[in-house]
């Protein structure tokens, strides 16, 4: 049994073509784990999932990802999707005149390489909504369109359950949702994490600790600058809430400081 880590990232660096966000960036996620990325408004969260995700607004200027033993960084992003990687947007798009069941029976299609026929791809599909406890006439609905902010982050759930990836990021999912529809989002995401065959990794982008009442990481990272500061088990994520993001940033740059003087003195 291999012991590598389904997603390495070493050192990236990647931004918009006239800004570096990401300054080095390195993270390892090992099969299964939930991670936690916290930090505070423009640290370059949503810029890691979309760079994951093969955005091409976003290039990457040097550094390395390895997912499940591939070279991440030179799939296209419907060969990471193929290849079991995932992301359920902030912002979901609408998408007129296409059914919810069109869409996801053509995405796993597209997935599995061959056409899964229409009834049994029906029963597939009402299985899943059942699971996420969605009524069976949101399936003829068109792609969002319409949709309230907390229908349209359950439907990127249901192509979670759909797709059934091995990395799934969850960009700020909690955005924008009520209570209730986050104990729904959540339930959904534990549903799938405990039934698969293997459960997924997960990475859950967020600025606020509420979703980890309900999805309980296996670690939680504080991105910052560009880069990982600070890393802890889930009760980070509760001092993060009563504390704010100051302590962490200036724990990090006394940290790099004596680091650095260190450094200086061992090579003068």
């Amino acid at each position: 049994m291999s012991t590598e880590p389904l997603l390495q990232i070493s050192a990236l660096r990647a931004g918009l073509a006239d800004r570096e966000i990401l300054k080095g960036l390195s993270l390892s996620v090992n099969a299964g784990e939930i991670h936690a990325i916290m930090g505070p408004n423009g640290s370059g969260k949503s810029t890691l999932a979309k760079v994951l995700a093969g955005h091409p607004g976003y290039p990457v200027e040097s550094g390395s990802v390895t997912f499940n033993g591939a070279d991440l960084l030179s799939m296209e992003p419907d060969e990471r999707a193929r290849a079991g990687v995932f992301m359920a947007f902030q912002y979901p798009h609408e998408i007129p005149g296409v059914s919810i069941l069109n869409f996801l029976r053509t995405a796993l299609n597209a997935k599995l390489g061959k056409d899964m026929p229409l009834m049994e791809f029906r029963k597939f599909l009402f299985e899943k909504m059942e699971m996420l406890g969605m009524d069976k006439s949101f399936a003829t609905r068109f792609v969002n369109d319409g949709f309230s902010g907390g229908e349209k982050k359950r439907n990127e759930i249901l192509q979670m359950a759909i797709l059934q990836p091995t990395l799934a990021i969850l960009d700020e999912t909690d955005s924008g949702l009520d209570i209730d529809a986050l104990k729904i989002v959540s339930h959904g995401v534990n549903t799938i994490k405990s039934q698969g065959k293997p459960p997924p990794a997960i990475i859950i982008i967020t600025h606020y600790n509420r979703i980890l009442d309900y999805i309980t990481p296996d670690v939680v990272h504080v991105l910052h600058n560009g880069s990982i500061i600070y890393t802890g088990g889930s009760d980070l994520a509760v001092k993060l809430e009563e504390k704010g993001y100051d302590w962490v940033i200036e724990s990090a740059a006394q940290t790099a400081n004596s680091q650095l003087t260190k450094s200086t003195h061992a090579n003068p």
